[in-house]
């Protein structure tokens, strides 16, 4: 194997990994989190003390901290991916004369992806100053059980309003929070969830193409080599028809860099997809992923107060205004008046 190729695998396990970290990032005891820090009590025992320093130094600072190390592995990605299909699949598919707006179409993607992903990077995503904090706390009610009216954020020294959170990444309160996303180094609140949005689909469209472009070129080589209809010796030296297996393990050797970006984009398609779905549920909602989270630990009821000690704390979701109205939201957040008229 040449480099490439071992670098494409390297970056599929990477991906994998990270696209769990980043996922679960904004959630304090999430199933991530705990898993590593048992794994960390266990090392702790046959780790050098020195060595245990220098690494948790490094992970605070990595994954505690605003970074710019998933901005440029993000752009490596996208580099190594658009790469091999520049250089490999677009050819290939070209002389196999494949729709010129089809395998374009993966760069018309790119675009737009890079252009909500700087939007959703530079904007502000709703930080709450002393200038803007009068404003912010009359657009939405308390709901009495994820968010209570009088309680102060200990480090910006302000009231926070309904649907807020302080960043420890970003140090400061967020309007309508959702989570701190590392791959755009930036929180996704009020005023920049349309972009992180619309990021998040433009880039599920664009592996879910590659891998499709990228497939169908596959498929289009075993046709019309009439391979599927043919035999081969095993290694017991009988003759036996061609299988799935076989055709993998050929197209590999022949193939083998586009076998393993196919493999990372199909991978890729997967975990973003899924995870576009569940935001555009939350969208539709009307819901933050910070929400979702905390309204986890508590049941559904079509009433909502606050409840005596003496019984069990509810939630139900006050925001929530119809699937139209939720999706309005997000692309155009309401005014203190535009509230009050409701």
């Amino acid at each position: 194997m040449d480099f490439l190729t071992l670098f494409l695998i390297y970056l599929c396990f990477v991906l994998a990994t990270v696209a769990l970290l980043c996922i679960c990032s904004g959630r304090k005891e999430s199933f991530v989190a705990r898993s590593v820090n048992s794994g960390s009590q266990v090392l702790s025992f046959i780790i050098p003390t020195q060595l245990q320093r220098v690494t948790q130094r490094a992970l605070h600072r990595l994954f505690h901290t605003r970074s710019c190390l998933f901005v440029v592995l993000h752009i490596a990605l996208q580099a190594a991916v658009y790469g091999e299909y520049t250089w490999e699949v677009f050819v290939y598919c070209w002389e196999l004369q494949f729709h010129l707006l089809l395998l374009l179409l993966p760069y018309l993607l790119l675009a737009g992806n890079m252009g909500c992903f700087i939007l959703c990077s530079r904007a502000n995503p709703g930080k709450i100053t002393k200038s803007n904090h009068a404003a912010l706390v009359k657009i939405y009610a308390y709901d009495g059980v994820l968010f209570q009216k009088g309680v102060v954020c200990p480090t910006c020294d302000m009231e926070k309003p309904a649907r807020s959170k302080h960043c420890s990444f970003c140090n400061m309160c967020v309007h309508r929070f959702d989570h701190h996303c590392m791959w755009v180094n930036n929180c996704i609140g009020a005023f920049n969830a349309k972009y992180f949005f619309l990021y998040l689909l433009t880039l599920t469209a664009m592996a879910a193409t590659i891998a499709t472009i990228t497939a169908t070129f596959l498929i289009q080589v075993v046709l019309l080599s009439n391979m599927m209809h043919g035999s081969y010796i095993d290694d017991q030296g009988q003759e036996r028809a061609v299988e799935i297996l076989f055709l993998i393990q050929h197209l590999f050797l022949t193939f083998p860099r586009i076998v393993f970006m196919l493999g990372f984009v199909i991978l890729l398609t997967l975990v973003l997809g899924a995870y576009c779905c569940f935001n555009l549920y939350l969208v539709l909602t009307n819901q933050t992923s910070n929400e979702w989270y905390k309204s986890r630990r508590y049941g559904c009821s079509h009433h909502l107060t606050s409840q005596p000690h003496d019984r069990r704390v509810v939630y139900k979701n006050i925001y929530s205004e119809g699937v139209w109205m939720n999706l309005k939201e997000i692309f155009k957040l309401p005014t203190p008046l535009e509230r009050k008229k409701k």
